[in-house]
């Protein structure tokens, strides 16, 4: 804890007073490029990664980067957030970012939460359909190789739910939104972008290339 209030002690004294202008236009309101949807993992700080200023993305995080399909009679805290982030703020793109070594993934395709976990273990059930899609198609991979290809399929199926949302769906319909597909790696710190027309996971701002790995027959690849 020290740490942290030597931190903020360093931001006051040594940051702050240089950015009064920024931040005074933030207390004015705020005016976000991006909804930027990532996990709650500790090693991933989407401002660092972006390279952007407070004030330039709405940002939803949570346990592997999950978003539950859109419920009108329970809606939680990720609908609220997708919902202001287009209805109140007008963001035009959403970034759904998920990240190599991602305990949650490693939760879906491994042992389950264990008994003194009971919340994780329930937040996981969003991820049925990826534990489905890598029990049914990638049975010939392994380690990190699965890991890796759960951590993407896990992307895309919560891009799918994404689209579930009324605020989504109907920005969509209008032509006033762009959403995102993304993948971190933490270890050399490329991102890479899921191109929907090779069907795979690409460098980002890079061209079509082959797949990682080989793919099963009739299975597309999208590993990275």
């Amino acid at each position: 804890m020290q740490k942290l209030i030597e931190g903020v002690h360093k931001f006051q004294e040594n940051i702050f007073g240089s950015r009064q202008a920024l931040f005074k236009r933030l207390a004015r309101g705020q005016d976000p490029v991006a909804l930027f949807i990532t996990c709650s993992d500790s090693r991933i700080n989407p401002n660092l990664l972006t390279q952007t200023e407070p004030g330039d993305l709405f940002i939803l995080r949570n346990a592997g980067n999950i978003v539950p399909p859109y419920a009108p009679a329970t809606p939680g805290g990720e609908a609220a957030t997708i919902e202001f982030a287009l209805r109140a703020l007008g963001v035009r793109d959403i970034i759904l970012c998920g990240h190599s070594h991602c305990g949650a993934m490693k939760g879906l395709i491994d042992d389950d939460p264990p008994d003194d976990m009971p919340a994780v273990r329930s937040w996981l059930a969003h991820g049925d359909a990826t534990r489905r899609t890598m029990r049914d198609k990638y049975h010939y991979l392994s380690d990190d190789a699965l890991l890796t290809a759960t951590v993407e399929e896990n992307v895309l199926a919560q891009l799918e739910n994404l689209r579930t949302h009324p605020s989504v769906s109907d920005a969509l319909a209008k032509e006033r939104l762009n959403i995102h597909g993304w993948v971190y790696k933490i270890e050399t710190g490329q991102v890479f972008d899921f191109d929907p027309q090779s069907g795979q996971f690409l460098p980002l701002g890079s061209q079509a290339r082959p797949p990682a790995f080989p793919a099963a027959p009739n299975d597309p690849k999208r590993l990275i």
